[in-house]
C-alpha cells in the first residue's frame, strides 16, 4: 500500500487547505495545487491505459515526465541495449512502439560502429520479393503424428502461472488468440486463466508433472489424458531444462502457493511445490524417447516434443542414439539458450551455465543433419529473441520457428523493474498481489500482444523480402555476416558449419562429433570414456 502514499497525502494537504482556505492567499493556492494532482490522481486509478498509474497514481507521474525527456535527449546519448550492446534504437523500445502500433522508424542512419569486431547483417538481394506475412507458418508433427500443428513462427515462450499474475496470462492468451499464434503454459501447467479465451496452448511438461501427477508427485497418465485431448492444446513439450538455470530444480514456497495454482498444478494450498532437476519418470535416453511415444499415444497423436539448453553434448549425442535404435523421434526440439530467461534464478547460473542459443542451435541442427534424422524433427529456439533480424539469425541457423519470452512480457507492459521474484511488480505482470495485477488490463494489453506478433512478422517479411525471399524458411546462413576483425569477415556458414547427411552413421568422419557419437549409448545419459 506504501506505493499509494503519494496520493494519500496529497488528498489529506487537499482537505487541510480546505479547512483553512480563508486564513491566507497562499493556503488557497496550495487548495487547488493539490486538488489538481489528487484529480489526476483519481482518474489514474481507474484509467485502463497505463498500468504504472494505476498502481502508483500521482508519483507514477515523474517516471513518464523522465520517459518523455529522455526520448527528446535520445539523439545525443547512446542507450545500453537489453543485452549490454551499445546501441539506441534498444530492444524494449522497439517492441513498446510496435505493440502500440507506434512509428518504429528513425532517421540519419544506423548508430552502430559497422567495422566493430561482432557487426553482424543479413546480405540484400536486386531482385527483391514481397513476401506476405500471413504464409509465415511451420507445420510441426513427424511421421507417428497424426494431428500436426501449424504453427506461427514467432510464439510466447514458456512463463507460468504463478511466475506471472492471473492477468498477464489471460492477455498473453487472448493476444494469441487473436494473431493466431501459440502460447507456451511453461511448466505451471494450464490454468483457468489460459483457458478463458482459447488461446492456442503449447502444454509444458515440467519434472514436476504439474497438471498430471500423483500425489507423490509422480506421472499419472490419466490425468495427462484428460488434459492432453483438449482441443485447444496443440502441443506437448517435456522440458528437460532451461536456458535461465540448466540443471536446477526450483521451488514455490508454500505460503505463495493459492487456490488457484494449487488447482492448476494439482498440489495441495499452501504447500511447497518442488519441481525436481530431474524427471522421475525416466533415467536413460531411451526411457526418454519412450516417454515421448507414450505421450504422444495417450495425447491421441497430437506432436510431442522436448526443450532443453545444451550443456554436455555427448548427452544429446545419447537421446538420438535412442532415437536412431528405437525409431522413436519427437515430433520437435526446442533449444533454449543460455542467454534466455525471463524468470530469477542464480547468479552463476544466470551467466556462466548452459549454451548460448547460436552454438546450441548450431550442434543440434549440425547433428540431426549427421544422422539423417532432421527431416523428421521440427527445431524451435529461444533465448533473447525480440526483434526481426534476431529472428533472422537463428532461422538462418537452423531453427524452423522462434519462441520470446521477454518481448511479450514489454508488449504487456514489463518494465523490467527486476521485482520478478519480490511480488512486487509495479505494473501487474509478474506478482500474485491482486490490488498490483489491476493494473494490468486484459483487453488492452490483448491487442498490444497481438500488435507486437503481427508487427514483428510484418518487419521479418520487408527483411527476408529484401533478401530476395518469399519465406523465413528459404533462409541460409550464407547470407548472414559477421566482422571477426577491422579487415575480416565470415559468413555464418563458415562460423557455424554442418555435417554431411548422414554422416555420422558410417563411423568414418574426421570430426569430434563422430568421437562424442561412437561414445555415446541409448542406456546412459553418461557418456563413457
Amino acid at each position: 500500500m506504501a506505493r499509494f502514499t503519494t496520493f494519500a497525502l496529497f488528498i489529506a494537504a487537499t482537505l487541510a487547505c480546505f479547512a483553512y482556505y480563508s486564513l491566507n492567499p497562499l493556503i488557497a493556492v496550495g487548495f487547488w495545487v493539490f486538488l489538481a494532482f489528487s484529480a489526476i490522481g483519481v482518474y489514474n486509478l481507474v484509467q485502463t491505459k497505463h498500468s504504472i498509474l494505476r498502481n502508483y497514481p500521482v508519483i507514477g507521474l515523474v517516471r513518464f515526465f523522465l520517459e518523455s525527456t529522455r526520448k527528446e535527449m535520445r539523439q545525443y546519448f547512446i542507450e545500453s541495449d537489453t543485452d549490454g550492446t551499445p546501441f539506441s534504437r534498444n530492444k524494449r523500445s522497439i517492441v513498446y512502439q510496435r505493440a502500440k502500433q507506434q512509428l518504429d522508424k528513425r532517421p540519419f542512419g544506423t548508430i552502430l560502429d559497422v567495422y566493430q569486431t561482432g557487426f553482424e547483417w543479413l546480405a540484400h538481394s536486386l531482385s527483391p520479393k514481397h513476401p506476405d506475412a500471413a504464409g509465415f507458418r511451420v507445420a510441426i508433427g513427424g511421421p507417428d503424428c497424426k494431428h500436426p500443428y501449424s504453427a506461427s513462427v514467432f510464439n510466447i515462450s514458456a512463463m507460468s502461472f504463478g511466475a506471472l499474475s492471473a492477468n498477464a496470462i489471460k492477455a498473453l492468451n487472448k493476444g494469441a488468440k487473436i494473431g493466431g499464434f501459440a502460447h507456451d503454459t511453461g511448466e505451471g501447467s494450464i490454468s483457468v486463466h489460459h483457458r478463458e479465451f482459447g488461446g492456442d496452448l503449447i502444454w509444458e511438461l515440467g519434472s514436476g508433472y504439474f497438471g498430471c501427477r500423483n500425489p507423490d508427485g509422480s506421472f499419472s497418465a490419466e490425468k495427462f489424458t484428460a488434459q492432453a485431448r483438449d482441443p485447444q492444446i496443440k502441443m506437448i513439450e517435456i522440458k528437460l531444462s532451461q536456458g535461465a538455470k540448466p540443471g536446477h530444480g526450483g521451488v514455490l514456497p508454500g505460503a505463495k502457493v493459492t487456490a488457484e495454482i494449487a488447482e492448476a498444478r494439482g498440489v495441495q494450498i499452501g504447500e511447497d511445490c518442488v519441481s525436481p532437476a530431474s524427471h522421475p519418470a525416466f533415467s536413460t535416453p531411451r526411457g526418454l524417447v519412450d516417454f515421448i511415444a507414450e505421450l504422444r499415444r495417450l495425447s491421441d497423436g497430437k506432436p510431442v516434443g522436448f526443450k532443453l539448453c545444451i550443456g554436455e553434448r555427448g548427452e544429446f549425442m545419447a537421446i538420438c542414439k535412442a532415437m536412431v535404435e528405437t525409431g522413436i523421434t519427437p515430433d520437435f526440439i526446442v533449444v533454449d539458450g543460455a542467454e534466455g530467461g525471463t524468470g530469477a534464478a542464480p547468479l552463476e547460473f544466470t551467466d556462466h551455465i548452459g549454451m548460448p542459443l547460436r552454438d546450441g542451435l548450431n550442434f543440434v541442427h549440425s547433428t540431426l543433419i549427421g544422422l539423417g534424422l532432421r527431416d523428421r524433427i521440427k527445431i524451435g529456439a529461444a533465448g533473447k529473441i525480440t526483434s526481426a533480424f534476431d529472428m533472422v539469425r537463428v532461422m538462418a541457423l537452423g531453427a524452423d520457428w522462434c519462441n520470446a519470452a521477454r518481448g511479450f512480457m514489454f508488449a504487456i507492459g514489463c518494465i523490467q523493474s527486476q521485482s520478478c521474484h519480490t511480488d512486487q511488480c509495479p505494473v501487474g505482470v509478474a506478482t500474485q498481489d491482486k490490488l498490483r495485477q489491476r493494473a494490468l488490463i486484459v483487453p488492452d494489453k490483448a491487442e498490444r500482444v497481438a500488435n507486437f506478433h503481427a508487427n514483428t512478422l510484418h518487419a521479418l517479411a520487408e527483411v527476408i523480402g529484401a533478401s530476395g525471399m518469399l519465406h523465413p524458411a528459404e533462409l541460409k546462413s550464407s547470407q548472414l555476416h559477421r566482422r571477426i576483425s577491422p579487415t575480416e569477415t565470415r559468413n555464418f556458414a563458415e562460423l557455424y558449419p554442418v555435417l554431411p547427411p548422414k554422416s555420422l552413421l558410417t563411423g568414418q568422419l574426421e570430426h569430434h562429433l563422430q568421437h562424442l557419437w561412437d561414445r555415446a549409448t541409448a542406456d546412459s545419459f553418461t557418456v563413457t570414456a
